[in-house]
């Protein structure tokens, strides 16, 4: 029996065959057209400020009224500096390479044909995104940059804010003689658009990028037909070698796990080597809980201060995106690369040494995306890469992996020039 589509059917296929269309003409448009386009989104978004940080601001009010935590509060929340923030990262997206048309290698065959392997862009890419308005501007500007449309799907709290923003690029792609749905908004909060997204919206979209919690991700690993650029989570790990130096040490922790509790890029557990843990450990854990941050740790960690608490089991494998931090003391770099093997999330991890042989061990055995050398995970940000922005981490080990930027944003086809050649039979 045929399926007639229903009216939310009829919806979605829509937005999917225009975004398919953007997309051919995204395709073969000119860097210089983009890249006009990028800077009128950023100069919309600067003259739209007053009235985006507006609807932010009911956007945070109906959040509060439906009991959401702090760190999800700070999510959604939007200021000038934050906004100014989003404006200059589009802006940095103008100045990365386009990849569009690259070639990444070329060469003769015996044959004679000549064989070149030239970067192309996905197509059309959907974007599902809780709590962060963000995410609207930057996978729009990322998009366009590596010459794929986007159908975005914001969560319910922060669409006042998404919408006002992707107005900006609807009518900046308009300005640069571009297709405004290249860059489109779902206009329903209806979930069942994310299950029809997930669907493919009848093979129109290429891949899904999901962007929010647990529950979010999960889901769309689970349901999503296409392939999918995710984290599931951010179990992020500090490891203090015995070589460590203590101001740094604790410099890098607290930044890592106090600077914004709830990113991906955040620690949830600090390990600390059995061999410096007399000179090291305390001292960590009494910067840790002067900054505010709840601590559970181990019997060693539980002996150093008496305000951390027994950490559990289920403490080693947690992501708390909160002011709270599992402490365990390591008897040595394969005992701490052996933990986050068993509880990481292949996500970010980082050591802090003086010894350079312990680094490079570090850095070579522990399995993560982004694997770091004094320096906090909270770099693990396409921004703090050079990449201009993101449109978030991927931790699968297929096409690609951490941050999501430009390059990532692409495939490759092969062009192949010959002279009449015929193959043998």
């Amino acid at each position: 029996m045929t399926h007639t589509p229903n009216k939310l059917e009829t919806l979605m296929f829509d937005i999917g065959a225009k975004a398919k269309k953007a997309a051919r003409q995204l395709a073969i448009s000119s860097t210089e057209t983009k890249n006009q386009a990028l800077q009128n989104a950023a100069n919309e978004l600067r003259a739209a400020a007053p009235d985006i940080l507006a609807a932010n601001v009911e956007d945070m009010k109906l959040a509060e009224a439906e009991g959401v935590n702090q760190a999800r509060l700070d999510r959604i929340m939007l200021d000038e500096a934050r906004l100014e923030g989003i404006a200059q990262a589009i802006e940095a997206i103008i100045t990365l390479d386009d990849p569009v048309g690259r070639s990444l290698a070329r060469w003769q065959v015996p044959s004679g044909l000549d064989i070149d392997r030239v970067r192309v862009p996905l197509g059309v890419i959907g974007v599902i995104y809780e709590s962060r308005p963000n995410v609207t501007a930057d996978a729009a500007a990322l998009c366009l940059k590596a010459g794929n449309a986007v159908i975005l799907r914001g969560s319910s709290e922060i669409q006042n804010s998404a919408r006002l923003i992707h107005d900006c690029f609807a009518r900046a792609l308009t300005a640069a003689g571009l297709d405004a749905h290249a860059a489109q908004i779902v206009p329903t909060p209806d979930r069942a658009a994310v299950s029809l997204m997930l669907g493919g919206l009848n093979e129109q979209i290429d891949v899904i990028v999901p962007r929010g919690g647990k529950g979010l991700v999960g889901l769309v690993q689970e349901q999503a037909r296409v392939p999918v650029f995710a984290h599931l989570e951010g179990v992020c790990h500090v490891y203090v070698h015995e070589k460590a130096d203590l101001d740094m040490a604790r410099d890098v922790i607290l930044n890592a796990k106090m600077r914004r509790t709830g990113i991906c890029g955040a620690a949830e557990t600090l390990l600390v080597d059995a061999a410096c843990a007399e000179t090291h450990l305390a001292p960590l854990l009494d910067a840790l809980l002067a900054e505010g941050c709840a601590v559970r740790g181990d019997a060693a960690s539980q002996k150093a201060n008496a305000a951390v608490t027994a950490a559990s089991e289920a403490d080693w494998y947690c992501e708390y995106l909160d002011a709270i931090l599992a402490v365990r003391v390591v008897d040595n770099i394969a005992a701490a690369i052996a933990h986050i093997d068993t509880y990481g999330s292949n996500h970010t991890d980082a050591i802090v040494t003086s010894d350079a042989q312990a680094a490079e061990q570090f850095l070579n055995q522990v399995d993560s995306a982004i694997v770091m050398h004094n320096a906090s995970t909270q770099f693990a940000d396409g921004g703090e890469f050079g990449m201009g922005a993101e449109i978030g981490i991927a931790t699968g080990r297929f096409h690609a992996r951490g941050p999501v930027g430009l390059e990532q944003l692409t495939s490759f086809k092969y062009a192949v020039r010959g002279s009449g050649q015929t193959r043998p039979k």
